[in-house]
């Protein structure tokens, strides 16, 4: 380092001016020791990225030359190794002058367009089958990250710009689709840095067409990520992508991006269940309330319609042709098996369990201010567009899985009693519907919690003999029984009309000495 500030701008200079000329093209060595050199001390003193971008002759131009250079290098391909150290040298330069200094940010952004034209060519599927190019393409999403990091005007600029770019120069969207998870990192930094603290821009990317399809790239990365190992770069990507769609649910932004997630004609598109995982997530880490009220009609919305949907595909499948299903008969032959059911139903899981949590941390606000709004309301009283309200749409999933379902107990399907037949193998294993009549047993029991308008409402629609039924052990529904007990509970507690129902039903049969079930005279069969 020279012992002079205005000798190092001199120096950078030259080196540009004598590398950018014709006869200067061989000179790659000597530009990239000099860049490294300089970017090494600018990484260790702030007062001298201050300085050096500041004072005479100044430095942008070349540097904007150099960028220009490198969007039109006339070999243009990842594959050059030669190109490929120019853009890591360049980048990093530009990483460390611009850090933390808004005036060198401001002067630097004039190379976003020829920083751009490298990352398309380095985002490219040819790009991606070349690992020496990863490097240089991390490096080049850094030094655009630092440009505009803590820039409120810069950010804004490169976030409108990049969110409406034509699908096949779609940045964000190609860079998410790198191999590398260091790559993945780098970007999301960059992603999140841009959306925080800033809700015209949370905004944008939940509502445009171009966020939506941003979000459902990443939503599918995320997937991939999922198993990454600890600590390592993927599960750090993960951890990034996760703190992104974070920010957009501690904006309230949930609901807008569940719809533009949706998909015509499906009740639920894959891309909406990954979000509700993420979104059960976050709730059953969350300690506050408050941000949660945009959530509860969305929620409510998305029960009821898969509440209803997976009835009505219940119902085809225990009796194709009448409206009204025989809940007592044989199901041995299904007819009409919906295969979106399982998909309807696991996405159900996540729904009830997202309106649990946040019926609970209702109850524990308003216990220590009972001014605060009561959430659990807005689920109680919700209804479907064909009328039905919560308490009979889970009181009618739970009678139909009962008889589409069967219990697990020690490994094998129970027998269903009505006819002694087990239900198909195909249904009893299927995936998806695991917990379901688990958590929607232990929502009721949490809505009911001293609540006697919902307590009345289960009596009303036929409820309480149901939950009473599932009082039993389940194991594809761990602690079933003991959900069903305490919702039991729950809905008798200072519920006279409810004990009386309760008081008036007898068991049903009784075992014998030889261990054989049998019919009791006098007994309440409901």
């Amino acid at each position: 380092m020279g012992s002079d500030q205005n000798s190092l701008n001199v120096r950078f200079c030259e080196i540009c001016a004598g590398f950018l000329s014709k006869n200067g093209k061989d000179s790659v060595p000597s530009l990239t020791r000099v860049l490294d050199t300089i970017a090494d001390d600018l990484a260790r003193s702030g007062d001298l990225r201050i300085r050096m971008g500041s004072e005479n002759p100044s430095i942008w131009l070349s540097l904007q030359q150099l960028w220009d250079f490198l969007a039109e290098y006339p070999s243009a391909d990842a594959d050059v190794a030669e190109l490929r150290v120019l853009v890591i040298s360049v980048a990093r330069f530009t990483r460390n002058i611009v850090a933390g200094v808004a005036a060198n940010q401001q002067k630097a952004f004039g190379v976003e367009p020829a920083l751009r034209r490298v990352l398309l060519l380095y985002s490219s599927w040819s790009a991606f089958q070349v690992t020496d190019s990863f490097p240089a393409t991390r490096m080049a999403v850094q030094a655009l990250s630092n440009i505009v990091t803590t820039n409120e005007d810069l950010t804004s600029r490169l976030w409108s710009t990049y969110l409406t770019l034509p699908e096949e120069r779609a940045i964000l969207i190609r860079l998410l689709g790198s191999p590398d998870h260091k790559t993945i990192l780098s970007l999301l930094v960059l992603m999140v840095n841009c959306i925080h603290d800033s809700t015209e821009r949370r905004s944008l990317l939940t509502k445009s067409r171009g966020g939506a399809r941003i979000c459902i790239t990443l939503l599918d990365r995320m997937v991939l990520l999922y198993d990454a190992e600890e600590s390592t770069d993927g599960a750090k990507a993960f951890d990034y992508g996760y703190h992104l769609f974070a920010h957009l649910f501690d904006g309230g932004f949930a609901p807008d991006l569940y719809s533009s997630l949706s998909v015509e004609g499906e009740v639920i598109a894959q891309h909406q269940t990954t979000l509700l995982k993420l979104l059960d997530s976050y709730l059953q880490s969350s300690q506050t309330c408050p941000v949660h009220c945009d959530m509860c009609p969305m929620l409510s919305e998305i029960f009821l319609s898969l509440s209803s949907y997976s009835q009505s595909a219940i119902k085809r499948a225990i009796n194709p042709i009448n409206s009204e299903p025989n809940l007592d008969s044989s199901i041995e032959h299904l007819q009409e098996l919906d295969l979106l059911l399982p998909k309807s139903c696991e996405a159900l899981v996540l729904a009830t369990q997202c309106i649990v949590k946040i019926s609970l941390l209702s109850e524990d606000r308003r216990t220590m201010d009972p001014s605060a709004l009561e959430l659990r309301a807005i689920f109680r009283d919700a209804s479907s567009t064909d009328g039905q309200c919560t308490a009979e749409s889970i009181i009618e999933l739970l009678r139909l899985l009962d008889a589409f379902l069967p219990r697990i107990y020690f490994g094998k399907p129970v027998l269903n009693p009505a006819t002694d037949q087990s239900i198909p193998s195909s249904v009893a294993g299927a995936n998806g519907f695991s917990y379901l009549k688990r958590d929607l047993v232990r929502l009721v029991g949490v809505l009911c919690h001293r609540d006697k308008t919902f307590q009345d409402r289960i009596r009303v629609c036929g409820g309480i003999p149901v939950i009473m039924n599932m009082c039993v052990v389940d194991e594809r529904n761990p602690y079933l029984r003991e959900h069903a007990i305490l919702a039991l509970r729950n809905l008798l507690d200072s519920n006279k009309e409810n004990q009386d129902e309760v008081n008036s039903i007898q068991p049903s049969g009784y075992w014998d000495e030889e261990g054989t079930l049998r019919e009791k005279v006098g007994a309440t069969l409901r």
